[in-house]
């Protein structure tokens, strides 16, 4: 089982804002593919910036591969639109990890 996270930074007053894109939008279709399930929007607690807020969301996927080809096919144009919508102002990095 491999768990893909993204775990994203942003100002506070976006916050809501990437909650409704992601719950209402982004997750709906990574779900219709179904490659990637299970998803997860964790709000990350250990994060002590007064301005800023940190969330990971994150998927289940049988392989590496399997997430490779969906990364290819859906994830970077999710990726794109993130950027877009929000100008830049929320950024992300993506860690894959294998459940031992």
């Amino acid at each position: 089982m491999i768990v893909y996270n993204t775990t994203y930074t942003m100002p506070n007053n976006d916050a809501r804002d990437f909650v409704i894109w992601v719950t209402e939008s982004m997750v709906p279709r990574v779900e219709q593919d179904g490659t990637l399930r299970s998803p997860r929007l964790l709000r990350i607690l250990s994060h002590h910036d007064q301005e800023t807020e940190c969330m990971s969301l994150q998927f289940e996927t049988e392989s590496s591969a399997s997430l490779h080809r969906w990364y290819t096919q859906q994830g970077a144009l999710l990726e794109q639109e993130l950027v877009k919508m929000f100008d830049g102002r929320i950024v992300g990095f993506s860690t894959i990890m294998e459940e031992i």
